[in-house]
Protein backbone atom coordinates (compact mmCIF):
# COMPACT_ATOMS: atom_id res chain seq x y z
CA UNK A 1 0.00 0.00 0.00
CA UNK A 2 2.85 2.24 -0.19
CA UNK A 3 2.77 3.75 2.78
CA UNK A 4 6.35 4.66 3.50
CA UNK A 5 6.74 6.17 0.13
CA UNK A 6 4.77 9.61 1.36
CA UNK A 7 7.56 11.11 2.82
CA UNK A 8 10.91 9.43 1.49
CA UNK A 9 13.90 9.42 3.59
CA UNK A 10 17.88 8.40 2.44
CA UNK A 11 17.82 4.69 1.57
CA UNK A 12 17.42 2.43 4.57
CA UNK A 13 15.54 4.96 6.19
CA UNK A 14 11.56 5.63 6.63
CA UNK A 15 9.62 8.52 7.85
CA UNK A 16 6.81 6.83 9.67
CA UNK A 17 3.41 7.94 8.71
CA UNK A 18 1.45 9.60 11.27
CA UNK A 19 -2.21 10.93 11.42
CA UNK A 20 -2.45 14.41 13.06
CA UNK A 21 -2.68 18.35 13.03
CA UNK A 22 -0.41 20.69 11.44
CA UNK A 23 -0.41 24.56 11.23
CA UNK A 24 0.61 26.33 8.02
CA UNK A 25 3.52 28.58 9.24
CA UNK A 26 4.46 29.87 5.89
CA UNK A 27 2.62 29.85 2.65
CA UNK A 28 2.31 31.36 -1.24
CA UNK A 29 -0.68 29.55 -1.90
CA UNK A 30 -3.67 31.28 -2.15
CA UNK A 31 -6.80 30.33 0.48
CA UNK A 32 -4.50 29.09 2.51
CA UNK A 33 -2.80 31.49 5.10
CA UNK A 34 -0.41 31.09 7.87
CA UNK A 35 -2.32 29.83 11.15
CA UNK A 36 -4.38 27.74 8.95
CA UNK A 37 -5.33 24.66 11.07
CA UNK A 38 -4.92 21.51 9.31
CA UNK A 39 -5.76 17.64 10.01
CA UNK A 40 -4.10 14.74 7.07
CA UNK A 41 -1.08 12.20 6.69
CA UNK A 42 2.11 13.57 7.93
CA UNK A 43 5.79 12.56 8.99
CA UNK A 44 6.56 12.73 12.08
CA UNK A 45 8.75 15.95 11.81
CA UNK A 46 8.78 19.73 12.84
CA UNK A 47 7.72 20.63 9.20
CA UNK A 48 6.36 19.42 5.84
CA UNK A 49 6.47 21.27 3.08
CA UNK A 50 3.80 20.68 0.30
CA UNK A 51 2.35 21.91 -2.92
CA UNK A 52 -1.23 22.74 -2.89
CA UNK A 53 -3.69 22.16 -5.17
CA UNK A 54 -7.58 21.67 -5.50
CA UNK A 55 -7.73 24.34 -2.51
CA UNK A 56 -11.26 25.31 -1.73
CA UNK A 57 -12.71 25.83 1.64
CA UNK A 58 -12.54 22.48 2.94
CA UNK A 59 -8.80 21.96 2.33
CA UNK A 60 -6.40 21.22 -0.40
CA UNK A 61 -4.27 18.67 -1.86
CA UNK A 62 -0.25 17.66 -2.13
CA UNK A 63 0.71 17.43 -5.84
CA UNK A 64 4.11 17.27 -4.68
CA UNK A 65 5.36 14.86 -7.17
CA UNK A 66 6.69 12.08 -5.45
CA UNK A 67 2.97 11.68 -4.19
CA UNK A 68 1.32 11.62 -7.45
CA UNK A 69 0.62 7.91 -8.22
CA UNK A 70 -0.27 7.37 -4.45
CA UNK A 71 -3.62 6.80 -3.39
CA UNK A 72 -5.35 10.34 -3.22
CA UNK A 73 -7.12 9.95 0.04
CA UNK A 74 -3.70 10.24 1.97
CA UNK A 75 -2.99 13.12 0.20
CA UNK A 76 -6.01 15.45 1.08
CA UNK A 77 -5.70 18.26 4.06
CA UNK A 78 -8.64 18.90 5.55
CA UNK A 79 -8.92 22.49 7.07
CA UNK A 80 -10.37 22.09 10.91
CA UNK A 81 -12.73 24.96 10.90
CA UNK A 82 -14.41 22.97 7.62
CA UNK A 83 -14.32 19.59 9.45
CA UNK A 84 -17.79 18.22 11.12
CA UNK A 85 -15.64 16.06 12.93
CA UNK A 86 -13.23 18.84 14.80
CA UNK A 87 -13.38 19.72 18.29
CA UNK A 88 -10.13 20.96 20.13
CA UNK A 89 -11.06 18.38 23.05
CA UNK A 90 -10.76 15.33 20.94
CA UNK A 91 -7.27 16.16 19.27
CA UNK A 92 -5.95 13.22 20.64
CA UNK A 93 -8.77 10.82 20.09
CA UNK A 94 -8.58 11.65 16.25
CA UNK A 95 -5.44 11.02 15.90
CA UNK A 96 -5.66 7.98 17.63
CA UNK A 97 -8.68 6.80 16.17
CA UNK A 98 -10.10 8.78 13.61
CA UNK A 99 -8.16 7.07 10.41
CA UNK A 100 -9.33 3.64 11.81
CA UNK A 101 -12.69 4.56 12.35
CA UNK A 102 -13.04 6.09 9.10
CA UNK A 103 -11.89 2.15 7.17
CA UNK A 104 -14.78 0.61 9.80
CA UNK A 105 -17.61 3.15 9.06
CA UNK A 106 -16.68 2.30 4.99
CA UNK A 107 -16.54 -1.09 5.73
CA UNK A 108 -19.95 -1.12 7.74
CA UNK A 109 -21.13 1.13 4.62
CA UNK A 110 -19.95 -1.04 2.40
CA UNK A 111 -21.34 -4.18 3.97
CA UNK A 112 -24.97 -2.90 4.26
CA UNK A 113 -24.58 -1.31 0.28
CA UNK A 114 -23.96 -4.76 -0.73
CA UNK A 115 -26.82 -6.57 1.31
CA UNK A 116 -24.44 -8.79 3.50
CA UNK A 117 -25.69 -8.20 6.94
CA UNK A 118 -29.51 -9.42 6.10
CA UNK A 119 -28.70 -13.02 7.09
CA UNK A 120 -25.45 -13.79 7.66
CA UNK A 121 -23.47 -13.89 10.35
CA UNK A 122 -20.67 -11.13 10.42
CA UNK A 123 -17.13 -13.26 11.57
CA UNK A 124 -14.25 -10.32 12.91
CA UNK A 125 -10.69 -11.51 13.16
CA UNK A 126 -8.42 -9.47 15.51
CA UNK A 127 -11.25 -8.17 17.68
CA UNK A 128 -9.21 -6.06 20.09
CA UNK A 129 -8.01 -4.35 17.46
CA UNK A 130 -9.03 -0.65 16.95
CA UNK A 131 -10.82 -1.06 13.31
CA UNK A 132 -12.70 -4.07 14.41
CA UNK A 133 -14.07 -2.75 17.40
CA UNK A 134 -15.18 0.33 15.42
CA UNK A 135 -16.60 -2.33 12.96
CA UNK A 136 -18.57 -4.00 15.91
CA UNK A 137 -19.41 -1.12 17.28
CA UNK A 138 -21.39 0.27 13.91
CA UNK A 139 -23.14 -2.96 13.37
CA UNK A 140 -24.10 -3.35 16.77
CA UNK A 141 -26.47 -0.50 15.91
CA UNK A 142 -27.67 -2.03 13.32
CA UNK A 143 -31.16 -4.82 13.05
CA UNK A 144 -29.77 -7.75 12.10
CA UNK A 145 -26.52 -10.37 11.58
CA UNK A 146 -25.00 -10.95 15.02
CA UNK A 147 -21.12 -10.03 14.92
CA UNK A 148 -18.71 -12.43 16.28
CA UNK A 149 -15.33 -11.32 17.32
CA UNK A 150 -12.36 -13.60 16.90
CA UNK A 151 -9.15 -13.27 19.04
CA UNK A 152 -6.37 -14.30 20.91
CA UNK A 153 -7.48 -16.50 25.04
CA UNK A 154 -5.62 -13.69 26.40
CA UNK A 155 -7.53 -10.51 24.96
CA UNK A 156 -11.18 -12.65 25.15
CA UNK A 157 -11.97 -10.96 28.23
CA UNK A 158 -11.60 -7.54 27.32
CA UNK A 159 -13.61 -8.21 23.91
CA UNK A 160 -16.58 -9.44 25.37
CA UNK A 161 -15.95 -6.30 27.70
CA UNK A 162 -17.04 -3.96 24.60
CA UNK A 163 -20.42 -5.47 25.36
CA UNK A 164 -20.40 -5.10 20.72
CA UNK A 165 -19.87 -8.65 19.86
CA UNK A 166 -22.45 -11.24 20.13
CA UNK A 167 -20.19 -13.95 21.20
CA UNK A 168 -16.26 -13.77 21.23
CA UNK A 169 -14.04 -16.90 20.65
CA UNK A 170 -10.52 -17.61 20.79
CA UNK A 171 -8.58 -18.24 17.47
CA UNK A 172 -7.99 -22.21 18.60
CA UNK A 173 -11.94 -22.81 19.46
CA UNK A 174 -13.02 -22.11 15.50
CA UNK A 175 -15.18 -25.16 15.18
CA UNK A 176 -17.57 -23.28 17.68
CA UNK A 177 -18.66 -20.83 15.47
CA UNK A 178 -22.41 -20.90 14.30
CA UNK A 179 -23.17 -22.82 10.49
CA UNK A 180 -24.97 -21.10 7.99
CA UNK A 181 -24.24 -18.47 6.12
CA UNK A 182 -21.50 -16.18 7.04
CA UNK A 183 -19.19 -13.27 6.12
CA UNK A 184 -15.48 -13.01 7.47
CA UNK A 185 -13.56 -9.65 7.79
CA UNK A 186 -10.10 -10.30 7.98
CA UNK A 187 -8.34 -7.57 10.40
CA UNK A 188 -5.47 -10.50 11.29
CA UNK A 189 -4.09 -11.72 7.48
CA UNK A 190 -3.74 -14.64 9.65
CA UNK A 191 -3.19 -17.80 7.17
CA UNK A 192 -4.19 -20.02 9.54
CA UNK A 193 -7.13 -18.39 10.95
CA UNK A 194 -8.31 -17.77 7.42
CA UNK A 195 -8.17 -20.77 6.12
CA UNK A 196 -10.03 -22.59 9.46
CA UNK A 197 -12.58 -20.38 8.70
CA UNK A 198 -12.88 -20.68 4.89
CA UNK A 199 -13.43 -24.57 5.58
CA UNK A 200 -15.72 -24.50 8.61
CA UNK A 201 -18.42 -22.06 6.40
CA UNK A 202 -17.40 -23.72 3.27
CA UNK A 203 -20.05 -22.49 0.59
CA UNK A 204 -21.91 -21.17 3.13
CA UNK A 205 -19.63 -18.25 3.07
CA UNK A 206 -21.02 -15.26 0.96
CA UNK A 207 -18.06 -12.43 1.37
CA UNK A 208 -14.01 -12.85 2.34
CA UNK A 209 -12.63 -9.12 3.04
CA UNK A 210 -9.40 -8.53 3.71
CA UNK A 211 -8.39 -5.97 5.33
CA UNK A 212 -5.34 -5.53 7.45
CA UNK A 213 -2.39 -7.52 8.87
CA UNK A 214 -2.63 -7.33 12.99
CA UNK A 215 -0.91 -10.74 12.42
CA UNK A 216 2.01 -9.51 10.01
CA UNK A 217 4.35 -12.20 11.19
CA UNK A 218 1.75 -15.35 10.00
CA UNK A 219 0.67 -14.01 6.39
CA UNK A 220 0.51 -16.68 3.49
CA UNK A 221 -0.29 -17.27 0.42
CA UNK A 222 -4.02 -18.24 -0.56
CA UNK A 223 -4.14 -21.74 -1.97
CA UNK A 224 -6.24 -22.28 -4.78
CA UNK A 225 -8.38 -25.03 -3.13
CA UNK A 226 -9.07 -22.15 -0.38
CA UNK A 227 -13.17 -23.48 -0.01
CA UNK A 228 -15.72 -20.18 -0.20
CA UNK A 229 -15.64 -17.38 -1.58
CA UNK A 230 -11.87 -16.13 -2.83
CA UNK A 231 -10.85 -13.43 -0.52
CA UNK A 232 -10.89 -9.65 -1.73
CA UNK A 233 -8.65 -6.67 -0.66
CA UNK A 234 -11.15 -3.93 1.36
CA UNK A 235 -9.08 -0.60 0.05
CA UNK A 236 -10.61 2.33 1.86
CA UNK A 237 -9.64 4.81 -0.48
CA UNK A 238 -11.31 3.38 -2.89
CA UNK A 239 -14.66 3.20 -0.91
CA UNK A 240 -13.97 6.97 -0.58
CA UNK A 241 -13.80 7.70 -4.58
CA UNK A 242 -17.33 5.73 -4.52
CA UNK A 243 -18.92 7.95 -1.71
CA UNK A 244 -17.09 11.10 -2.87
CA UNK A 245 -19.20 10.72 -6.00
CA UNK A 246 -22.20 9.41 -4.32
CA UNK A 247 -22.62 12.15 -1.53
CA UNK A 248 -19.86 14.56 -2.71
CA UNK A 249 -16.81 15.11 -0.22
CA UNK A 250 -18.97 17.27 2.25
CA UNK A 251 -21.65 14.82 2.18
CA UNK A 252 -19.02 12.30 3.13
CA UNK A 253 -17.51 13.86 5.88
CA UNK A 254 -21.26 14.75 7.24
CA UNK A 255 -22.21 10.95 7.34
CA UNK A 256 -19.09 10.13 8.93
CA UNK A 257 -18.95 12.88 11.53
CA UNK A 258 -22.79 11.53 12.76
CA UNK A 259 -21.15 8.40 13.20
CA UNK A 260 -18.00 9.43 14.99
CA UNK A 261 -19.56 11.58 17.90
CA UNK A 262 -21.23 8.84 19.98
CA UNK A 263 -18.22 6.51 18.92
CA UNK A 264 -15.84 8.86 20.43
CA UNK A 265 -18.09 9.02 23.80
CA UNK A 266 -18.37 5.07 24.04
CA UNK A 267 -14.71 4.87 23.96
CA UNK A 268 -14.60 7.17 26.55
CA UNK A 269 -16.40 4.23 28.95
CA UNK A 270 -13.29 1.76 28.48
CA UNK A 271 -10.25 3.33 26.81
CA UNK A 272 -7.37 4.75 28.56
CA UNK A 273 -4.49 7.48 27.20
CA UNK A 274 -0.82 7.23 27.93
CA UNK A 275 0.43 10.48 27.31
CA UNK A 276 4.16 10.56 27.16
CA UNK A 277 7.56 12.47 25.73
CA UNK A 278 11.04 11.72 24.37
CA UNK A 279 12.11 9.31 21.64
CA UNK A 280 13.10 6.21 23.82
CA UNK A 281 9.54 5.56 25.42
CA UNK A 282 7.96 6.88 21.70
CA UNK A 283 10.49 3.48 20.32
CA UNK A 284 9.69 0.82 23.56
CA UNK A 285 5.78 1.04 22.51
CA UNK A 286 6.39 1.05 18.89
CA UNK A 287 8.12 -2.19 19.71
CA UNK A 288 5.77 -3.94 21.76
CA UNK A 289 3.08 -2.97 19.36
CA UNK A 290 4.76 -4.54 16.11
CA UNK A 291 4.87 -8.21 18.68
CA UNK A 292 1.07 -7.71 19.85
CA UNK A 293 1.90 -6.99 23.26
CA UNK A 294 0.43 -3.56 23.37
CA UNK A 295 -2.55 -3.16 26.17
CA UNK A 296 -6.07 -3.22 23.95
CA UNK A 297 -7.31 -0.75 26.79
CA UNK A 298 -4.54 1.69 26.31
CA UNK A 299 -3.70 4.11 23.75
CA UNK A 300 -0.12 5.84 23.31
CA UNK A 301 -0.12 9.94 22.70
CA UNK A 302 3.31 10.84 22.26
CA UNK A 303 5.03 14.59 22.09
CA UNK A 304 8.96 14.26 20.85
CA UNK A 305 9.40 17.86 21.78
CA UNK A 306 10.13 19.08 25.60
Amino acid sequence: MSYWSFFPAEEGWGHMPVWGFADVQQSRADGLPAGTRLYGYLPPSSYLLVTPTRVDKRGFTDASAHRAELPGAYNRYGRTDADPIYEPRTEELQMLLRPLFFTSYLIDDFLADAGLLNSATIVLSSASSKTAIGLAYLLSQREGAPVIGLTSESRREFAERLGVYASVLPYEELSALPSGAAVYVDMSGDAQVREGVHGHFGSGLVHSAVVGATHHDRMGELPESLPGPRPRFFFAPDRVVKRTADWGGAGLEQRLAEAWQPFVEWTGGWLELIRARGGEELSDAYLELLDGRIDPAKAHVFSLRD
